[in-house]
């Protein structure tokens, strides 16, 4: 199992300091960011190679969560979004789907589900990222005729 790096982006600051201590008592690497613009640049910062997948709340002020997940997929495709919230509705978990959120989950969570979650769409990104090598490579070995 890989140790996923992994960025909590919510509003809520309690909610936060309980999930980053939570996950890293867990050997997960956790950044964090209290609004969606906080969350992109953090990622726009050179945050996004390090970053595996970001655990983002849908209810937000200002920049709300399906917002910040078009931007984040928009600018750093790779990166897997897990969305958050306490007040799920089908349509706005169908529309993170839509979107390409990697899954939707309801505020309390489980830890054990989440870090489940969180292990699936790391490997999912690092898998994306292995594959886009080995097709350089490819590339790379092709043109030179090898």
């Amino acid at each position: 199992m890989i140790e996923p790096s992994v960025l909590v982006v919510d509003d809520e600051v309690q909610f936060v300091e309980t999930l980053v201590k939570r996950l890293v008592k867990r050997g997960v690497r956790v950044n964090f960011a209290y609004s969606g613009q906080e969350a992109l640049d953090a990622l726009s910062g050179g945050e996004a190679t390090r970053t595996d997948v970001v655990i983002l709340d849908v209810k937000m002020p200002g920049m709300d969560g399906l917002e910040t997940l078009a931007a984040i997929k928009e600018e750093h495709p790779l990166v897997e979004v897990i969305m958050l919230t306490g007040h799920a509705t089908v349509e706005s978990a169908i529309e993170g789907m839509k979107h390409g959120a990697f899954d939707y989950l309801m505020k309390p969570c489980d830890l054990g589900v989440l870090m489940t979650k969180l292990n699936e769409a790391a490997t999912k990104k690092r898998d994306h990222e292995d594959k886009i090598l080995e097709a350089r490579a490819t590339m790379i070995s092709l043109r030179r005729g090898d």
